[in-house]
């Protein structure tokens, strides 16, 4: 299997530290591939038309996104049911905080190229700053679920975006204002699978 990959994108480390926690890491190949939103990668766009990462190609030439999807492909490869539960409440639950935590880390994407421009836009810097108020607040007051939960695509999504918002935005102090989720992620973050896909800005 080959993946369109960056050291730089949390969405395709999601899929890494599956990979790994799945023992599949070694069946994937991965391609450098520079996907920015101002200068789409056009060799990606075969694969993806969106041209976005990550992209995987199976051995058959199928072609899965995004990082949901090729985990969830991954998961049933292991058998099913490993991060993301078959059925039930349980499943429900683990897809709403995957939901939160991947839509949290398409904020801050996106906070992070507003605020790269010359002039970043006021309103849309005050909607990001508040929106991140309220994640961390659901997030904190839920800390002790997920610490408590199986090993799951959520958890594997929380604790990338702590480690993303320690390398991109460490002016937002979420570990003074998250102390019980602060202690869970650190934690988290010694796993193997999540010390072998480090952020890189490379």
């Amino acid at each position: 299997m080959k993946l369109h990959w960056s050291p730089r994108s949390p969405f395709v480390r999601k899929v890494m530290v599956a990979a790994h926690e799945l023992g599949l890491a070694d069946r994937i190949t991965t391609q450098r591939t520079v996907a920015a939103m101002l200068k789409p990668a056009r060799e990606l766009m075969p694969d993806n038309p969106l041209a976005k990462i990550p992209t995987m190609v199976l051995d058959d030439g199928t072609v899965l996104y995004d990082s949901a999807v090729i985990v969830e492909y991954l998961d049933s490869m292991a058998g099913g049911g490993r991060l993301i539960p078959r059925e039930g409440p349980a499943r429900w639950t683990e897809l709403r905080r995957h939901a939160l935590a991947n839509g949290f880390l398409d904020l801050l994407i996106l906070w992070r190229n507003e605020r790269a421009k010359g002039q970043p836009m006021t309103e849309l810097i005050e909607a990001f700053q508040l929106k991140t108020d309220a994640v961390l607040k659901s997030l904190e007051a839920e800390a002790g679920a997920i610490a408590a939960a199986p090993l799951g695509l959520a958890q594997i999504t929380i604790a990338i975006a702590g480690d993303y918002m320690d390398f991109r935005f460490p002016e937002i102090g979420w570990r003074a204002r998250c102390p019980k989720l602060s202690a869970w992620q650190s934690g988290f973050a010694e796993r193997p699978s999540m010390r072998a896909t480090p952020i890189v800005d490379a």
